[in-house]
């Protein structure tokens, strides 16, 4: 019963005709992110059906916190023929201890949360900008969150009636914008970058400061200039915010397949994240895997080949390899990439790269 429309980078979405409590499944099974939907629904219908979420399969990533906050809040969950269903008996409000920082869980428990009546604070929650950035939407919206981006979320409940327009400003993408900081790294060369705050994504600039690359800001303009081969890094963890994130692993190990010296990359946050490496071993790259570490010694040259692209950030991954490369390669399953980078290929065209999608 709602209603979306996207046009020039503006979305239109109009909630007030919700209708059902039922998130189609064949969508959820797709997005990872679209159980994010769960705590809405409940705090606008009282109740929600849910399949377990799809996305990239790069190991375990369970619901486990989403529910128990949600069951802490006063939500009854069960499993149904494969699908959560849940029901508010009685909204609460509570203090809620993550075990991890959760980006998913610290979402749903915010927006189903801040409809219930008193305080409900979140102990240990993601510090992601989009977690502030939530906030701030929310509080636009006439709710009453604080402590985002700290290690205590507050959130006063209460019900807001508003059937005005909201208008709000998203951060941009610090995952896009490190992609392609990491192309231009292993490219040699120099890109603008509109529109994006540097210190949200800090660790991954440093990354490259510390690589050789020359890394400025200038109103709001983040510009990369590299002319020779970068250093390797000697040790990359992954680590939930402000920690190196998990969603850049892959576009840097590209960058690092073509880098002086031996990087040794650990991902601690999921564990079959690494699904680009022989993907990148084909096209020349020197990596060695043991468990969820990997040994990128760093070569001279990249080869073109015909490679498959396994989950979103690691197809990003392969296109950077690609850029690099000699000859041209082909990367199959791009709906991956597609999924999470907007107009990716145009982008790169405007860049100079020879690039072409073929249907």
């Amino acid at each position: 019963g709602c209603s979306v429309q996207f046009e020039n980078g503006i979305a239109l979405i109009d909630t007030r005709g919700l209708n059902t409590h039922i998130v189609p499944e064949k969508l959820v099974r797709k997005i990872r992110s679209s159980i994010i939907l769960m705590g809405a629904v409940l705090q606008r219908t009282g109740k929600v059906e849910v399949a377990y979420p799809g996305g990239c399969e790069i190991g375990l990533r369970p619901i486990d916190l989403h529910l128990k906050g949600l069951r802490k809040l006063g939500v009854e969950i069960t499993e149904k023929n494969g699908l959560l269903v849940g029901s508010v008996n009685e909204a609460l409000s509570c203090d809620i201890h993550l075990d991890y920082p959760s980006v998913g869980a610290t979402e749903n428990i915010m927006l189903f949360a801040v409809g219930n009546p008193g305080k409900t604070t979140i102990y240990n929650p993601a510090r992601e900008p989009e977690i502030t950035d939530l906030q701030n939407f929310l509080n636009t919206c006439g709710f009453c969150v604080s402590g985002a981006g700290t290690g205590i979320i507050t959130i006063e409940g209460k019900k807001v009636q508003n059937t005005d327009t909201v208008e709000y400003k998203i951060i941009s993408d610090r995952i896009e914008a490190g992609t392609y900081l990491s192309a231009a790294a292993s490219m040699k060369s120099k890109i603008y970058i509109r529109n994006i705050e540097k210190s949200h994504f800090k660790s991954i600039t440093s990354l490259y400061e510390d690589a050789g690359c020359e890394i400025r800001e200038t109103h709001g303009t983040i510009v990369i200039a590299n002319n020779k081969r970068i250093k390797a890094i000697e040790k990359i963890t992954t680590q939930p915010y402000p920690g190196f994130p998990t969603d850049m692993q892959a576009q840097v190990m590209a960058s690092m397949t073509v880098a002086d010296g031996t990087s040794i990359i650990e991902e601690t946050v999921f564990d079959s994240r690494l699904k680009h490496v022989p993907e990148l071993q084909k096209m020349g790259a020197n990596i060695t895997t043991i468990g969820r570490v990997a040994v990128v010694e760093g070569v001279e040259k990249l080869y073109s080949a015909e490679v498959e692209a396994k989950d979103l950030r690691g197809g990003a991954a392969l296109v950077i390899a690609a850029m690099v490369a000699e000859g041209t390669s082909k990367i199959n399953n791009i709906h991956h990439i597609k999924r999470g980078y907007e107009k990716f290929i145009y982008k790169l065209q405007n860049l100079g790269v020879i690039i072409t999608e073929i249907e």
